[in-house]
Formats: C-alpha cells, structure tokens, sequence
C-alpha cells in the first residue's frame, strides 16, 4: 500500500510529495524524518452516505447504482464515526443510567435515549513529515514552570503547552534504575524488582 508524504492530513488529500510503502522511502521523498500517523480530516457528514458523496473516489462505495472500489495501493482513506460536539463545541457527557431491579433484571430493558448524534469524518493514514518548529517551539512545561517567565504567559501559550505531548527533560539513559527497582549488594550490575 502507497501512503502519501505530507505535512498535514489535508495536503496528504491534495497536495503529497509523493507516495511510499515503507518508512526509507518516506524519508527520501521528505529530506527528513517522518512518522506514520492517521488523522481525522474534513468537516463532519451527518450520515454516512453524505461523507461517500463529499468524498468519492477516494472510498469504497458498495451503495447500488454507485459502486466504486479504490485501489488496493490506495486505500489509505476511511469514514471514521464520531461523537458530536455538544454546546460550546465540547463533547457533551451523559450521566449514568441507575440501575433497577424489576422483573428479573438489573438495568432498564430500553437503552435510554441517545442524546448524542454521530457525525461521519474522513480518517487519512499518511507519512507525516517531521518539523521541528512545532516541537521546539515550547519547551517542556516543567522547565517553564520554574521560569520566572512563565507568570507572564498569555492564555494562547497555556493552552499550547497543555496541548503539547509530554516530552522527556533529558533522554533516559541505557541502565536506568526504576522505582521499584534495586542492585543486588552481592553484584551491583544486577537490577532486581524490590517488590
């Protein structure tokens, strides 16, 4: 299977630098280092027949009248169902049903109604191209915390960091010594577990 090279999931849809079955050639086509990601792109559809409509040629479509089938080299697209966002575009929570005990069982016989509707987006499996901007453009947030700097963040750049994965201060070095974890004292190059 040929997955595109790009930057972001839609250019993977319009614009790749190219195309590639394996991680060596992503990285020729990039002049870097890639990372196999799958991401959701596009708006999202109602039903699932308005996702195929949007995006035909890029789907299997096994509706009658309208079959397509891609590609085996280029199905690297899917229809991914997700939750709605609720108010204020945050996924709502729906609180727990209790339990009843009426004619031999625990939970109701009808489900509760669903207060969620499900929107269908488009998933995009690509190489993504490795920029170092995004990565270094904060750094940790425990090293920003003891800054003094850092009472003087505006809110954009609070919830950049929380956004942010976690990142390691420094690499982990080779012979690490976990928490539950001791030398022996009869032979300090063992590492046993101390529970």
């Amino acid at each position: 299977m040929l997955y595109p090279v790009a930057e972001t999931a839609e250019a993977a849809l319009h614009a790749a630098r190219g195309h590639a079955a394996r991680e060596r050639e992503a990285e020729t086509l990039a002049h870097g280092a890639v990372a196999f990601v799958t991401e959701a792109t596009g708006p999202g559809f109602a039903t699932r027949e308005a996702a195929l409509d949007a995006y035909a040629g890029l789907l299997d479509d096994e509706r009658p009248g309208r079959i397509a089938s891609v590609p085996p080299e280029r199905r690297w697209c899917a229809l991914q169902p997700v939750a709605a966002p609720g108010k204020g575009g945050r996924t709502r929570i729906v609180a727990p049903v209790a339990p009843i005990y009426r004619d031999g069982r625990r939970w109701p016989v009808a489900p509760p109604p669903e207060t969620r509707s499900t929107l269908w987006r488009l998933s995009v499996s690509y190489w993504k191209v490795a920029g170092g901007t995004a990565e270094a453009a904060h750094p940790p947030a425990r090293k920003l915390r003891r800054d003094a700097k850092a009472r003087e963040l505006q809110a954009e750049a609070v919830k950049a960091l929380s956004e942010q994965p976690m990142r390691p201060h420094q690499p982990q070095q080779a012979l690490d010594i976990g928490l539950f974890e001791r030398r022996l004292p009869e032979n300090p190059s063992i590492i046993v577990p101390d529970e």
